[in-house]
């Protein structure tokens, strides 16, 4: 059993996805990050970043003491292993993987997360941070419309790489980052390809019972943003 502590950001949606297509059996611990869950003690225990996802896996394969592990890349990869799926165990296909799960973790995720907060959500909008965060939204899109010509996945065949983009530009994230998705038709042809999986949409749809999100107060807010 996985006890995966989440939110329905897309990188809380990258491992509900990942645990579907994987056949792992799993249950969701809401964090709302929204009223400051993260910050819960025994959360900061095994998540000490405050930041979502993390998971406890109670069944690890070496049969010994749970295993907790935070960081959405490094959840992926330990899922893969765990499971020898969607990450190959040969040294170039399995290079090309971690290259662009990085390329994620490093430069998309965080970068596509300060467009939706300066366009969407930042209490007061400042036209500096939204158009140099827009403009690397799509020059980031670019790198990924290029890779993926005449290729069906990232990396080859389907795999942790595709999964930890999918969610931060599938509708609606890729309009909060200020792009028009038909520009891309290649990145377009890929989120409809992995959209269609059946294990998406079962990850897409986990925990949709379980969420809960009151309005903020204004202090809440501010509080949120400040943290």
């Amino acid at each position: 059993m996985i006890e995966l502590y989440a939110f329905p950001t897309p990188n809380g949606r990258k491992i509900t996805i990942a645990l579907e297509e994987m056949g792992l059996e799993y249950r969701i611990v809401p964090i709302n990050i929204q009223r400051g869950d993260q910050f819960m003690p025994e959360f900061l225990a095994f998540s000490p970043n405050n930041r979502i996802p993390a998971i406890i896996d109670r069944s690890p394969t070496d049969g010994g003491d749970a295993i907790p592990v935070f960081e959405s890349g490094a959840i992926l990869v330990y899922l893969a292993e765990k499971t020898g799926k969607l990450l190959s165990t040969q040294t170039r296909e399995r290079k090309t993987v971690l290259e662009w799960l990085m390329w994620q973790m490093g430069g998309a995720g965080p970068m596509l997360g300060q467009a939706h907060h300066f366009r969407r959500f930042a209490p007061e909008k400042l036209d500096y941070p939204i158009k140099r965060y827009t403009e690397e939204a799509h020059r980031l899109y670019g790198v990924l419309e290029k890779r993926l010509q005449g290729r069906d996945f990232i990396a080859g065949d389907y795999s942790i790489a595709d999964i930890a983009l999918f969610p931060w530009m599938m509708a609606p994230y890729h309009e909060w980052q200020g792009i028009t998705i038909t520009e891309y038709p290649n990145i377009k042809a890929w989120l409809d390809r992995i959209h269609s999986r059946d294990a998406v949409q079962r990850g897409l749809e986990a925990g949709n019972t379980l969420w809960q999100n009151p309005p903020l107060s204004d202090t809440e807010k501010a509080s949120l943003f400040l943290r």
